[in-house]
């Protein structure tokens, strides 16, 4: 099975976030507590719907643009929502050593993040 390289998946990522990361920064400089809540909450519902829900099914938004998808390394078949939202929770390990789970796939076999071994996915070419 060929893996996706870490560029994709670096795009695929960035893709995701930005538009989280614009509503974010519309709500705060709003400086109205109401519309910072409120940006917030719709933040966070399409990071739920594009990461876990779209992302479960196979491809989030930025990783159909990058041509990738996300499966289980075993089925090869896609993971599911809450999976999904455990994998992205397990994104939290990528981070704690000084983002070297971020950058695992640069070198590791299956091209997998800390959180992909944990719940044993890989991201592969469409």
């Amino acid at each position: 099975m060929p893996y996706t390289d870490w560029f994709h998946r670096a795009g695929g990522y960035l893709l995701d976030i930005v538009p989280v990361l614009i509503i974010v920064f519309i709500g705060a400089i709003t400086r109205t507590s109401f519309v910072i809540v409120l940006a917030y909450l719709v933040a966070l519902a399409f990071w739920f719907y594009n990461r876990c829900i779209l992302g479960g099914q196979g491809q989030s938004f930025g990783k159909r643009v990058m041509g990738i998808k996300l499966v289980s390394e075993e089925t090869g078949r896609p993971i599911g929502t809450l999976m999904t939202f455990a994998r992205d929770l397990c994104h939290i390990l990528d981070s704690l050593a000084c983002y070297i789970g971020w950058l695992f796939p640069l070198w590791d076999a299956k091209r997998q993040t800390f959180a992909d071994k944990i719940v044993r996915t890989v991201v592969v070419p469409v």
